[in-house]
């Protein structure tokens, strides 16, 4: 997402000062058709029908929070083939622990942990921005329209035998020698 994108995207903050203490802070987010569309034009969506992430956040131990929440809804996508709008629905159990002495690695090689639901805590949780990365995260990467195949392209210059995928496997021509010496070998 550009931060340009972002920055129209919905909110809905949570000051961690206000949880700390009680037993659980409940929230629904629900965007509407305004917040959706702002949604799914940050995520590259052609359209966001229909999307609710409800949960609950709440202290763990004396200083971490832990956010969890269901997200569902419904994304239409362009097929990564042919473009047509393709449905997912998403269904999708979200959890987040804010750790107060998270420590976010420095260096030009950081080893990425093993948990990505373990965040640093901050001054606010933001469960729109949870609900907004969890769907992102949900998408099919390359959504393809029900029987759509990727089909294979063929390009050579004239007089040339194009390759092909097959030919371009590293066993194709041994298996190719072994059974033509398997041929001539027994005809003799």
């Amino acid at each position: 997402m550009t931060s340009d994108r972002a920055s129209n995207l919905p909110s809905l903050p949570f000051r961690v000062v206000s949880i700390a203490g009680r037993s659980a802070t409940h929230f629904k987010f629900a965007p509407d058709a305004a917040a959706r569309k702002a949604i799914a034009a940050a995520l590259d969506l052609i359209d966001l029908p229909q999307m609710v992430f409800d949960g609950d956040i709440r202290p763990s131990g004396k200083r971490d929070m832990v956010l969890t929440g269901k997200l569902t809804a419904l994304a239409i996508q362009p097929c990564s083939v042919t473009l047509e709008p393709v449905r997912t629905r998403i269904d999708e159990t979200v959890l987040r622990q804010y750790l107060a002495d998270f420590e976010v690695p420095k260096g030009e090689e950081v080893e990425i942990p093993e948990d990505d639901s373990v965040e640093a805590l901050g001054e606010v949780i933001d469960a729109a921005e949870v609900a907004i990365e969890a769907l992102a995260l949900a998408l099919p990467l390359y959504p393809r329209a029900i029987g759509v195949e990727l089909g294979e392209l063929v390009v050579a210059p004239p007089d040339v035998e194009p390759l092909r995928d097959a030919d371009l496997k590293p066993f194709a021509g041994l298996a190719k020698l072994i059974d033509k010496a398997g041929k001539t070998g027994g005809e003799s």
